[in-house]
């Protein structure tokens, strides 16, 4: 009995490129590895210029010497804390942190709350000349300071308000509330008008409807109001050295120029206070870091 052999052929030789695992299709949106690197690259390089100005400063306070700008190279051998030792010792820092704490939270308190009710008004009210309003809100951006400070100077001395944290935060709401109106303005718009039907379907008043259901969906919104405002008050100078006398009612923005005398200018003190009046000012932003970006976005849907 014979046996047949069956010879089977040999497999074609593969292309190397037919086993290959598929390449990764790239997302739309998705940037390449090159582009990834010169982002980061960039967005890393913005961050030290940003972030150079507060760390020389924060260098410059730690040199005992009033000269020590002119050669910074010495501070890295002597530095010391003794520039904030004196600035908090022998200065009104204290009285300066209160006066500016004062103006700024009354400032932000008032201004936020008079800004909301315009803002909304305008947004949900369709009032005869609703429209003009808020251009003329717009239209007192338009004045500088110079021109401002004879006719408030006028005003407040009738009214007895000079050298008066009231007289001062008034200043800062006249001049902070126009653009926190048209900034809240636009993020009522955002808010759908069912909201208020609602709340006037469930026997709320306007004013009802306004603080109970449209407030607690603004938070973004008067996060970036009140941020304005603080910042408004907490570093301006005209107003501040115009209307306040009393050196213990100075802002910490006026009581840095009590280091700056006519021949002399003791920039090592001037620094340590700089960077002992940034702590405030970064307190309240790190408090409305969460809506604050959230919040400057939102209002530019609509307008």
């Amino acid at each position: 009995m014979s046996t047949t052999t069956v010879s089977t052929p040999a497999p074609a030789d593969r292309n190397p490129a037919d086993t290959a695992p598929p390449r990764k299709a790239r997302r739309r949106g998705e940037s390449g590895p090159l582009a990834s690197l010169a982002s980061h690259g960039i967005l890393i390089a913005a961050s030290l210029i940003a972030i150079f100005p507060v760390a020389w400063l924060v260098f410059l306070s730690l040199g005992p010497d009033k000269d020590d700008y002119l050669h910074p190279g010495g501070i890295w051998s002597k530095m010391t804390l003794d520039n904030y030792s004196f600035v908090l010792q022998h200065t009104n820092f204290f009285h300066w942190a209160a006066s500016s704490l004062i103006v700024s939270l009354g400032t932000t308190v008032v201004g936020v709350m008079v800004a909301a009710t315009t803002g909304y008004a305008v947004s949900r009210m369709r009032f005869p000349g609703y429209k003009k309003f808020m251009w003329l809100l717009l239209l007192t951006q338009m004045f500088p300071i110079a021109v401002l400070i004879v006719p408030m100077y006028q005003i407040l001395s009738e009214l007895q308000l000079i050298d008066s944290y009231l007289g001062l935060i008034l200043v800062y709401c006249a001049t902070a509330v126009p653009y926190s109106a048209w900034l809240l303005k636009g993020y009522f718009d955002t808010i759908p008008f069912e909201i208020d039907e609602a709340g006037r379907v469930d026997g709320l008043t306007p004013f009802g409807t306004f603080v109970r259901l449209i407030l607690p969906l603004a938070k973004p919104g008067l996060a970036v109001a009140a941020f304005y405002n603080f910042i408004t008050a907490f570093g301006e100078v005209a107003f501040a050295s115009t209307f306040m006398l009393s050196d213990t009612k100075y802002t910490f923005a006026v009581g840095l120029q009590s280091f700056i005398s006519e021949h002399d200018a003791q920039r090592n003190l001037m620094a340590a206070t700089a960077v002992l009046v940034a702590i405030p000012a970064s307190a309240f932003f790190y408090f409305v870091q969460k809506n604050l970006v959230t919040g400057l976005t939102a209002g530019g849907t609509k307008g």
